[in-house]
């Protein structure tokens, strides 16, 4: 590479001629111009003196406190105010995920709770005012269009762990405990909504809507969450921590299913279009798994491998994604359903899998999925349980959640022949709801099957039962020796 020549002063000053020559041409035509202006339409300016608001000379004024004025103005632009959103909920997620990983909790936890304490419950407690500059209502659609393309790309993730291979094979020694931690909270969760259905129902929606959601919302295992908790602990290689990930994928696929056929009742408008719609899910999973799935797979065998066109492969993963979510969502059932079963179709013993996660992983995690808690955290009202009834309600909700999950995980292990302190871990973690139970409920808010007040309870409970997840098992000394034992 050439060296640059040393700058003399011969050069300095053909710079500022440049700059002196140019200035005065540029000058020259915005003055020539302005004359044309005022020869050819003297009326513009006797109009623009009658329009205006204020008297000319405060117009022409520059005082600091116009300026001000004109700044404070720009920060209330609708793009101003989604920049100030990010900057805040994202230093606020970091921040409150930092903070619980120094108490062994999830850095997920974390932002949940930082979710909590930029909404109502919190911010809008104590600095009213705060709450409304930074989230005014006229923002919310924004915020919530962006989560639920997070959420989406989130739901892609997950259903890229999920090992389909590994379930074929693994399945059957874990398939009792894993239909027991389904079955036993649905069914609890069904005959709760009996004693709830009539004080916190929303207006107009179905016993039966209500009832099955209140079962799949007692259901959930966070898998993400699980699997982060395990890796974290060492568990990840243990016997322990094998059939608690195969316990929580196959809960997964479970609770996925049975949520896209109570979503397509509560959007139906009658059995015969909830029936359809479940017929055209069907057939949609159907050639998912069995048509797309082997395509995608020898697509990426063919073309992951030439770096040039591996960024093109990324983007038509990612609009694969979107297309499946689109889908979901016109069928009748949700889109996150769609870029799940997206995600189940890549090959999960591909190179290209491991770098499209480490491609989207950091940015969904660090700055997409924060904005969906928070915009949870502005719909949780914790005010609104106001007297005793309500925090009753709630807490016999977290117990429900915690004797059908926690509980019936561990009978189950313990019946199979794991030993009482395996099987109460093994019940610890599929009690763990995490995100996925925050998505699971958006849901049901959006639908209209969940009214603000259980809204705020079902997401309490989520936080208290992934929240004790550590503790529990820190109780019973559950790590990687003994696990192997």
């Amino acid at each position: 590479m050439p060296e640059s020549t040393p700058f003399t002063a011969k050069h300095y000053f053909s710079y500022l001629a440049l700059l002196l020559i140019f200035g005065a041409g540029i000058w020259f035509i915005l003055a020539t111009g302005s004359r044309i202006d005022s020869t050819r339409r003297p009326e513009l300016a006797t109009t623009r003196e009658s329009s205006s608001p204020v008297p000319s000379s405060t117009q022409t004024s520059a005082s600091p406190r116009t300026y001000l004025g004109r700044v404070q103005e720009n920060l209330r632009t609708p793009l101003s105010i989604l920049l100030l959103q990010l900057i805040v909920i994202i230093v606020a997620a970091r921040l409150f995920g930092r903070l619980f990983l120094k108490f062994r909790q999830p850095s997920v936890m974390g932002e949940m709770v930082a979710g909590i304490v930029l909404g109502p419950s919190v911010l809008g407690l104590v600095f009213p005012g705060a709450l409304s500059f930074l989230f005014p209502p006229s923002s919310m659609v924004t915020l919530g269009l962006l989560s639920q393309i997070g959420v989406a790309l989130f739901m892609f993730l997950v259903g890229m762990d999920l090992d389909v291979q590994h379930l074929r094979k693994k399945a059957h020694a874990a398939i009792m405990v894993s239909n027991a931690s389904v079955i036993v909270p649905f069914f609890l969760g069904a005959a709760l909504s009996l004693i709830l259905y009539r004080s916190l129902e929303p207006t107009g929606t179905r016993f039966t809507a209500f009832a099955l959601f209140m079962g799949i919302a007692m259901s959930i295992t966070a898998f993400p969450v699980l699997a982060r908790i395990l890796e974290d602990r060492s568990l990840t290689q243990t016997n322990l921590g094998r059939i608690a990930i195969t316990c929580a994928a196959v809960d997964d696929v479970t609770a996925w299913c049975v949520l896209a056929l109570v979503i397509a009742i509560a959007r139906a408008n009658g059995v015969a279009a909830a029936t359809l719609t479940i017929v055209f899910t069907l057939f949609f999973i159907f050639i998912m798994l069995f048509l797309i799935r082997p395509q995608v797979a020898r697509l990426i065998k063919k073309r992951a491998d030439q770096e040039k066109r591996s960024r093109g492969l990324v983007a038509g993963i990612l609009a694969f994604v979107l297309s499946s979510a689109l889908v979901t969502e016109s069928i009748g059932i949700h889109a996150l359903f769609g870029a799940f079963l997206a995600g189940v179709v890549v090959p999960s013993d591909s190179d290209f899998r491991l770098l499209l996660k480490e491609k989207l992983e950091t940015f969904i995690s660090s700055a997409l999925l924060p904005l969906f808690f928070v915009f949870t955290g502005l719909r949780t009202q914790i005010s609104l349980l106001n007297d005793w009834p309500s925090w009753l309600m709630c807490a016999g909700i977290i117990v429900v959640a915690i004797a059908g999950k926690l509980g019936g995980s561990m009978l189950m292990a313990r019946w199979t022949g794991m030993t009482w302190r395996d099987s109460f871990s093994l019940g610890v973690l599929m009690n763990t709801r995490g995100l996925v139970e925050l998505v699971v409920l958006n849901i049901g808010y959006d639908l209209g099957i969940l009214s603000a007040r259980i809204f705020a309870m079902m997401v309490l409970m989520a936080l208290v039962t992934t929240f004790m997840t550590g503790p529990l098992l820190s109780l019973v000394k559950t790590d990687q020796r003994s696990a192997h034992e």
